[in-house]
């Protein structure tokens, strides 16, 4: 693996953690699990995946009210290859240290969703539980699922640190363990995004949402700073088979209102811009999401040592091009995302 520069690994009990970023270690980059190679990024960024996979696609899904499933979902021969390879790579690094960044986006968000006192709250693909967090502090019941295992563990410590009573477990967006009409609010932020088939995605949204209740979701755009960053990605890795959807699809108006239009009503569609902020140079910040993000840490494993150079020099290419800070030293980014606020009819 090329000897890139590493940063402190802080854990989630670590007594620095409210200054997490403030002293860098610049030596030794953790090494990832190499079990998975170079389709990793690949399956997230057109996640109905390659054939040499195999696996049998048997993952239920209810697909939408009436337990049928969504004729429009693309059957994928490899589907449980595919989420075993997604599970895997969210699990890697820790997404945790990822969240905090984006606690300020989060906050916006869930300011515009006019959240009340018992209200019945779902977040998908949670995470950490930045947006349940949010919720339960808002006086909502509030239910969290996510794919991964180790977030769902930090999730729940959060909250219990917080003295906050939120159901986190583990599970599939395409495959939601809870009945129909269950929720006033189901929320998402950069998460049902990358499930690997959006229509079955939708439909489960539709069903475990309530007549009358909302979905929220945020989502990157393919014009904005994180479709920049997939397609840097995509220039280095192998090229996903044509045709496919992307998650990027979720970030584009008339694909989203294909998708949930007639389920859904009063679709309202808001590009917004994220504000990333990171305490070190645009050169660092690549190295901090190559040891604390999953997908990145999984490409870098995927490439020999002169392709991760080379892939590392253009990410940090896009960081320096991209960064608005004024203050020396540190990084700046806006990043565009697609706000989804619909009602189920």
């Amino acid at each position: 693996m090329h000897p890139a520069k590493r940063l402190r690994q802080i854990g989630p009990t670590d007594p620095t953690n409210q200054n997490m970023y403030s002293k860098l270690d610049l030596t030794n980059i953790k090494k990832p699990n190499l079990s998975y190679a170079a389709q990793v990024m690949e399956d997230l960024l057109n996640p109905q995946g390659n054939s040499r996979d195999g696996g049998a696609g048997t993952a239920h899904s209810s697909g939408g009210p009436g337990g049928q499933a969504d004729p429009r979902a693309t059957i994928l021969p490899n589907l449980d290859a595919i989420k075993a390879k997604q599970k895997a790579t969210w699990e890697s690094g820790d997404f945790g240290q990822i969240a905090r960044n984006i606690e300020n986006v989060a906050e916006e968000f869930m300011a515009r969703q006019s959240l009340q006192a018992g209200m019945r709250v779902l977040d998908v693909a949670c995470g950490t539980g930045n947006l349940a967090v949010i919720a339960a502090r808002h006086g909502c019941v509030v239910e969290g699922i996510d794919i991964a295992s180790n977030l769902i563990i930090q999730a729940r410590a959060r909250a219990s640190a917080s003295g906050l009573r939120i159901a986190f477990q583990e599970g599939d967006a395409e495959a939601l363990p809870f009945t129909e009409r269950q929720f006033d609010l189901v929320v998402s932020s950069f998460g049902v995004m990358f499930a690997p088939r959006p229509e079955v995605a939708a439909a489960e949204l539709l069903r475990v949402t309530k007549p009358g209740g909302r979905i929220a979701l945020a989502c990157w755009t393919p014009e904005g700073f994180l479709g920049k960053m997939f397609q840097v990605f995509k220039a280095h890795l192998p090229p996903p088979p044509a045709g496919l959807p992307s998650p990027m699809g979720w970030g584009n108006e008339s694909t989203v209102r294909s998708r949930l239009e007639p389920g859904f009503s009063d679709l309202r569609l808001t590009r917004r811009i994220a504000s990333m902020r990171y305490p070190f140079p645009p050169a660092a910040t690549v190295e901090f999401f190559r040891q604390y993000y999953g997908p990145t840490q999984r490409s870098f494993a995927s490439l020999e040592p002169s392709a991760q150079a080379a892939l590392r020099r253009d990410l940090v290419e896009l960081q320096t091009t991209h960064n608005i800070s004024t203050n020396p030293g540190t990084t700046e980014v806006a990043a565009e995302y697609l706000e989804i606020v619909a009602v189920r009819s």
